[in-house]
């Protein structure tokens, strides 16, 4: 059996009897890295074999998990802080352990960024993002797809992205409220409140859980737009000419090439 274990995300008190009895009774810990979950593990007498398991070595160790598993060992796997399979390779973890028919379960716990969303009184519903993609091409792309919702967005940043991040939300998104979120459940706990345009008021330091208001305007206010005013709504907001066209007609339930005839008709005035 394999149980994914939260952990605290900073107070080591904010952790199950439950959490601590399965960690206990595991033959076997996998770590995002071992050095972090030592301090854990130390407070509260813990002392199991440890195996990194982490995005750059889960798939040389999954078989071998696997196989583990198979010879009837119980393993624990946490992260560094918060609930596993968030931002982690536990998720592919979890698609071996299927195609094996394999037993796992999960010992809830603290997450990060349900804590930052609750500090934030932002409205439900929400979209959980995580990290932005590494590859230009493909953040560019998921930001042309966030560009729309009317949810709540919630980012994980590390302080040198930080920056940079909120000005890439802002050139796709416009100015919106945001709030971040850092030294969770730590003496040090901060909220700060503040609009895409102004930016982060601080120096960044720590990790983030960053929030973002979603779109405000509804597919009904835009469909009192023109035709071109439309279009442009979406093409401000940093979205490729073809990708606006697909909103558009996506939005007045039309076909593509209605509105792309039409916008053409349109500037050739």
């Amino acid at each position: 059996m394999l149980y994914f274990v939260a952990t605290p995300i900073g107070n080591l008190k904010d952790i199950s009897f439950r959490a601590v009895e399965t960690l206990k009774n595991s033959d076997v810990i996998l770590c995002e890295d071992t050095r972090t979950s030592k301090t854990l593990l130390s407070h509260y007498e813990i002392d199991k074999k440890l195996i990194s398991f982490h995005k750059f070595n889960y798939a040389e160790m999954t078989p071998k998990v696997v196989e583990m598993l198979k010879e009837g060992k119980t393993i624990s796997l946490i992260s560094d802080a918060g609930t596993p399979c968030i931002s982690d390779p536990g998720t592919e973890l979890i698609k071996s352990l299927r195609e094996n028919n394999l037993q796992y379960s999960i010992i809830p716990g603290a997450s990060a960024f349900l804590n930052a969303f609750c500090l934030s009184g932002f409205s439900a519903p929400f979209t959980f993002v995580g990290f932005l993609p590494e590859n230009k091409k493909e953040r560019k792309q998921a930001l042309i797809n966030l560009s729309d919702t009317p949810y709540t967005m919630i980012f994980y940043s590390a302080p040198h992205d930080l920056k940079q991040y909120l000005e890439l939300l802002h050139n796709a998104f416009g100015d919106r409220n945001a709030c971040t979120v850092r030294e969770l459940t730590k003496l040090h706990e901060e909220v700060e409140f503040f609009n895409l345009h102004d930016g982060y008021p601080k120096e960044p330091k720590g990790e983030y859980v960053l929030l973002v208001e979603g779109r405000k305007k509804d597919v009904c206010e835009l469909n009192n737009l023109s035709v071109l005013e439309h279009y442009e709504y979406y093409v401000n907001l940093g979205t490729p000419q073809n990708e606006a066209i697909k909103k558009v007609a996506s939005d007045m339930g039309v076909a593509k090439n209605v509105i792309y005839n039409q916008i053409v008709a349109i500037k050739k005035k």
